[in-house]
């Protein structure tokens, strides 16, 4: 039977031993938005030993590339739906190694990374795709955005949100893969329409 889950941000590794592969969470506070180009420039400042614009410390990191606008001096969010997480998947053992992040959000899952998320005890949640307007609404502010000069889907965006969710569990911190799980029932069962 799944749980249901409420975190605040920073996330400490206690926040998230509790949560299992399958359970719903929601979550508060600060998530940082961060694709490919996000991705290798923080591995650029890891290599150069430069600090980050941002602190990854306990954070949540969304995969997703948003649509903003500037209103009234300030951005909003016009839609900020997830961006397919495998795309993330060969440099996020490299940053998880460099950040304490507890939390990464996408879609679509990360194959072959249960063992590193168990290793740095991040957990990886999953949002539907196609809901980009309506994540907009859990959007409190913007808080502005690191690297803009990698184009708006592939800035750092600081996004400061009120029950960012529902977010399944996909990756748990005991290396339970749930759309591993789902794939290999799926095959089984199509196996058994052939015996």
């Amino acid at each position: 039977m799944s749980e249901t889950h409420y975190l605040k941000t920073p996330l400490s590794k206690a926040d998230i031993m509790k949560i299992t592969a399958g359970d719903i969470v929601y979550i508060s506070g600060t998530i940082y938005t961060a694709r490919d180009e996000a991705h290798l420039r923080i591995l650029e400042y890891d290599d150069e030993n430069k600090p980050l614009p941002f602190d990854l410390t306990g954070a949540a990191v969304y995969h997703c590339g948003p649509v903003m606008k500037r209103e009234n001096g300030e951005w909003k969010a016009v839609a900020s739906g997830p961006t397919t997480s495998d795309r993330m998947t060969k440099m996020t053992p490299e940053v998880l190694k460099n950040h304490d992040i507890r939390v990464l959000i996408g879609k679509g899952g990360m194959e072959g990374l249960a063992e590193t998320m168990a290793l740095r005890n991040c957990i990886y949640l999953s949002y539907t795709g196609g809901c980009a307007a309506l994540a907009v609404d859990m959007i409190q502010s913007v808080g502005g955005a690191a690297w803009e000069d990698l184009g708006m889907p592939e800035a750092v965006w600081e996004l400061q949100v009120e029950n960012f969710g529902p977010l399944i569990t996909g990756i748990d911190t005991k290396g339970n893969d749930l759309f591993k799980a789902v794939k290999e029932k799926s095959r089984e069962s199509f196996q058994k329409q052939f015996e």
